[in-house]
């Protein structure tokens, strides 16, 4: 059923999800200060535009918010932000879900917090990457990492270099070759393009595979694909900004940790909250520097400068000297797609984490999008069996499931599982398809 979405702000996150949620055929309206921004979206997305400051009660009132389902204040300006928040709420919009930079009212001891806007949901776009970095640096070698069913099971994407063994193999011979690796393939990634393989499908060099599997299993996965199992220890983070700082803090216990930025300030404020963390205030692209903190023997290097240029440049520096992982932030998602070809092992962007947070709350948790790159459009769905639903009356196999739907897991009695073709489906089992976002209902038609 389509929602109405108004959406303030038309920066990048407001951008890729005015365009996801048209893509879904929803009533969108965006409001947009800046008459460029508005004029992208008017060019390129199907929606209402309204040029005009979305804290303005004036600019809100037009909204006819009482019949919103879902308002987005997305501004780079966190008090923008709270003030459309709270006017859109008491003028009766149903869900409010604002963005905001600073984690202080997230505090414990905060005197104004979020509910008191009337925000129903926040993201914190630079806590969203560093989540989604960290992920990457626990399960090294993997392009992507998401975590299903309280982590006991992990999806994760890897791209298959010239070497790997499954190249030139079909589905089926690799999973009748490897039984006692238990594992599914859900999605390849192929010249930039998604799709749900099938059993006859071959694997290809270059091809970025996404697979399922229980999380004790994952180096299994890996090394059946032919990618190295690694530990990370010693990881050195370029850029003292609020992801690095908020990286560090949270990795600090488990790993060697050393911090360059060349700002004197960012670099002193870090030291003094980093007690466990080494900060050098240099520049991140001298070669130099990078030589004499042995490059070479670094685990996993991350950029996360507010530089997307020292970001890319420092990360084909410090690969090239021998660095084993290295990770990039960048914010303009139009770039990410060729950065990821250009020898980087994984892109993180904050604004897309920021985007994937907020279409995971909207959908309830029975929908939750599963790739921060638009253009592999996959999406997962969690369905509980319905002991009266069509699959079971009808008494089909999980052979027989369509072929534009894959079974990535399940979970019964909270007892996980990767299915087989010899997987007996029962009443009340937690389901965890992936399809294109127009196929999901195919899953919902037969468990519901």
């Amino acid at each position: 059923m389509p929602l109405k979405v108004a959406i303030i702000g038309a920066g990048e996150v407001g951008y890729n999800l005015a365009n996801r949620f048209a893509k879904e055929d929803h009533d969108i309206t965006v409001v947009d200060v800046d008459p460029g921004k508005c004029r992208i979206i008017k060019n390129t997305v199907d929606a209402r535009v309204i040029e005009g400051d979305g804290a303005s009660q004036r600019i809100i009132q037009q909204l006819n918010v009482a019949e919103i389902d879902i308002f987005l204040a997305l501004t780079r300006i966190d008090e923008v932000n709270l003030v459309a928040s709270r006017i859109a709420k008491k003028m009766g919009a149903r869900t409010v879900i604002a963005r905001l930079r600073n984690t202080e009212y997230q505090h414990q001891n905060a005197v104004a917090t979020p509910e008191q806007f009337g925000i129903d949901f926040v993201t914190y776009p630079e806590k969203a990457a560093q989540r989604e970095i960290e992920l990457l640096i626990r399960q090294p070698a993997s392009m992507e990492v998401q975590e299903f069913y309280e982590g006991s099971i992990t999806l994760m994407g890897f791209k298959l270099e010239p070497s790997s063994p499954l190249i030139g193999r079909s589905v089926q011979n690799v999973m009748l070759s490897n039984p006692f690796v238990k594992h599914k393939l859900v999605t390849i990634v192929r010249n930039d393009h998604g799709f749900i393989p099938h059993q006859d499908s071959k694997y290809q060099k270059d091809d970025i595979v996404f697979y399922t599997g229980l999380t004790q299993d994952v180096d299994q996965i890996k090394k059946m694909s032919g990618k190295p199992v690694l530990t990370n220890k010693n990881i050195l983070i370029l850029g003292a900004g609020k992801i690095g700082r908020l990286l560090a803090k949270s990795l600090q216990s488990d790993y060697d940790i050393r911090i360059i930025d060349k700002n004197r300030d960012k670099a002193e404020k870090a030291g003094l909250k980093l007690e466990h963390s080494l900060v050098l205030n240099d520049d991140g692209t001298n070669i130099d520097l990078l030589e004499a903190e042995r490059i070479s023997e670094v685990d996993c290097f991350i950029a996360v400068t507010d530089n997307e240029q020292t970001n890319l440049l420092s990360c084909l520096l410090a690969k090239h000297m021998g660095a084993r992982q290295v990770i990039v932030h960048m914010t303009t998602s139009a770039f990410i797609p060729a950065v990821r070809r250009i020898g980087v092992d994984a892109v993180v962007s904050k604004n897309l984490a920021a985007v994937n947070e907020v279409i995971r709350f909207i959908k309830s948790g029975n929908e939750l999008s599963i790739s921060r790159f638009e253009d592999v459009s996959i999406e997962a769905i969690d369905l509980k069996v319905n002991p009266e639903c069509k699959y079971l009356r009808k008494k089909m196999t999980v052979e027989k499931l369509p072929s534009d739907i894959i079974l990535g897991a399940l979970s019964r009695n909270n007892s996980p599982e990767i299915p087989s073709p010899h997987t007996v489906i029962q009443p009340n089992d937690q389901l965890l398809f992936f399809a294109k976002p127009t196929h999901l209902h195919l899953a919902q038609n037969l468990f519901k």
